[in-house]
């Protein structure tokens, strides 16, 4: 074999080596990212939800992300206590006699996490990619 095949293999074998690290690390950001974006919606879900006995601030939640077979990741925000719909979305005020008297705004709590994390998402994946990229010299 001539010097040009082995120091070819050797180089081909390096970049081989380097990509997959690089794929490596590449492949947890969109969970890594997911995760830490939820984290600030859920913060600001609590923030933003109002305290009268302090059980639906405490009701807040976020499931682990989960990626699919396609790859695709998602994270759940979500509120357990039931009332959280009628604060979040808005709901009719009746007398007691069962007539509609008005109707009590919502105050889309969960809209204004989601629009947060979603603002945070596009932050912290440019910080990631920007990470990955200095660590493998790029």
């Amino acid at each position: 074999m001539s010097s040009n095949y082995r120091r070819n293999k050797a180089f081909i074998d390096k970049y081989r080596k380097e990509l997959r690290a690089m794929l490596d690390d590449i492949s947890e950001i969109d969970k890594r990212v997911l995760n830490e974006a939820v984290k600030v919606g859920l913060k600001d879900a609590k923030n933003n939800t109002p305290v009268v006995t302090g059980f639906m601030r405490r009701s807040w939640r976020a499931a682990p992300a989960v990626k699919s077979k396609s790859g695709e990741v998602t994270k759940t925000l979500v509120n357990t206590a039931d009332y959280a719909s009628y604060v979040n979305y808005g709901s009719r005020i009746v007398n007691k006699k069962g007539e509609t008297v008005g109707f009590k705004k919502g105050r889309f709590i969960l809209e204004k996490a989601v629009g947060k994390a979603e603002k945070e998402i596009v932050r912290l994946f440019e910080e990631e990619v920007e990470r990955v990229n200095q660590k493998h010299d790029k």
